[in-house]
């Protein structure tokens, strides 16, 4: 099969988006198919394609995380996508190069899959800083994501959650839920050497002693950090030996510094900044567990590394995502202050062989989510796409057929003038 996968980021940028389609293409691709990544990227003149992904001329969003944006119709795009191919279209973004993956779907008559990533009710704020606006702004999103997944043979999703984002937005039709994936070859505690976490731990100022629970994502509002740090400072004391380490850069970075340091906690927070993939195995690896606050993930990506290198996770109970963060299996789930406190202390308290037996068995929970089992799972989507599809396309051929017959010979009302109406 003949696959094109249009998202708006790709390497060398890493976001969960990123991540999910270069894991998806490699999986593809080691079963066999042939796949072309199409992406935006502001530092081409033309379309460029090298190593199976397509670089489209764009504008950088310095306001927007600096994300690039394509326009959504080019010839030229469209000619080398022609060239390609394509026996099914999956579009993982909404803006230029999803919509332009929308319109030459259409073009090419070939199947759409539509992947919906993100929550975006809790990224409105990047675009309205009223909240009269913001409730304009929340319900053209909606009608914007009914409008793709209506044009779509098939929509598929992380979590559960994509399924009720999708019936906000007055959407029917089935969601296929296929959880993200982790590079578990790449995120394996065998692959780090010890001494290089226990200098990392040094680097931080984090004691031999100390528990260490870390957070990874970029930093905005959607992530929740503020209230990470607010539950923080109410009820840990330094003496509690406990730790906060946040990995990662984004528009609220020096706020949330700021925060801890106004709550009196920076003395229990480190703050990592940017850390580019290849290196997060080694920051997971100084930590001995990973928790979240964050309500607007799918399937957190990061979250998932961190599992994988045997972190349990303690997250902000989400009734939508209850399946990720089972109690006592992978991690603990918490709902307010008091009760991460407890858990906090629970994991701290817990001897060392029977933490790392729940490391073993959080990356146990997770051992199914490697690139193959991803690029299966949406296999079958394309294949049941592909016959929406076609006979879809078969009815579109019938009432065509119809019409030229009705027109033909089906005698109309004729006026007294002799015309027919």
């Amino acid at each position: 099969m003949r696959i094109a996968l249009f998202t708006e980021t790709y390497l060398p940028s890493i976001n969960g988006v990123v991540t999910h389609v270069k894991t998806l293409k490699e999986g593809l691709e080691a079963l066999g198919h042939t796949v072309l990544v199409v992406t935006a990227d502001s530092r081409v003149n033309n379309h460029v394609i090298a190593d199976d992904v397509m670089y489209c001329p764009a504008v950088k969003l310095k306001k927007i995380y600096n994300y690039d944006i394509a326009p959504p119709i080019s010839k030229e795009r469209l000619d080398k996508i022609k060239s390609f191919a394509p026996d099914i279209i999956h579009i993982h973004n909404e803006f230029g190069v999803g919509i332009s993956g929308v319109l030459i779907a259409r073009t090419l008559k070939v199947p759409l899959v539509y992947t919906l990533h993100t929550m975006y009710d809790d990224y409105v704020y990047y675009v309205a800083k009223t909240k009269g606006f913001g409730k304009i702004v929340t319900s053209a999103s909606h009608l914007y994501a009914k409008m793709l997944a209506s044009t779509a043979s098939a929509i598929t999703g992380p979590s559960p959650k994509v399924s009720e984002y999708f019936k906000a937005c007055g959407v029917k039709k089935p969601v296929h839920v296929i959880p993200n994936s982790v590079e578990l070859d790449v995120f394996k505690p065998e692959n780090v050497d010890r001494n290089d976490a226990v200098r990392m731990r040094r680097k931080f100022g984090f004691a031999d002693d100390d528990m260490v629970f870390c957070f990874c994502g970029r930093l905005g509002k959607e992530k929740n950090i503020t209230l990470l740090l607010e539950y923080w400072a109410k009820n840990v004391r330094p003496e509690d030996k406990i730790k906060l380490f946040i990995l990662g850069d984004g528009p609220l970075h020096e706020q949330h510094c700021k925060e801890a340091d106004e709550l009196g906690i920076s003395d229990m927070v480190k703050f990592a900044g940017r850390v580019e993939h290849p290196d997060l195995p080694v920051y997971y690896a100084c930590c001995d567990a990973y928790i979240t606050a964050s309500l607007s993930d799918t399937c957190s990506i990061s979250m998932l590394e961190g599992m994988a290198m045997h972190l349990p996770v303690l997250s902000l109970k989400d009734d939508l995502n209850v399946g990720q963060v089972k109690d006592g299996i992978n991690g603990y789930n918490f709902t307010d202050a008091g009760s991460m406190y407890e858990l906090l202390k629970k994991l701290r308290d817990m001897p060392k062989d029977e933490l790392a037996e729940f490391g073993r068995r959080t990356r146990e929970s997770i051992k199914t989510s490697g690139a193959i089992r991803l690029a299966n799972d949406l296999l079958d989507v394309y294949k049941e796409a592909m016959e929406v599809y076609k006979k879809k396309n078969k009815k579109r051929k019938l009432k065509k057929r119809y019409r030229v017959i009705r027109h033909r010979y089906v005698k109309r009302p004729v006026t007294k003038t002799g015309k027919s109406i």
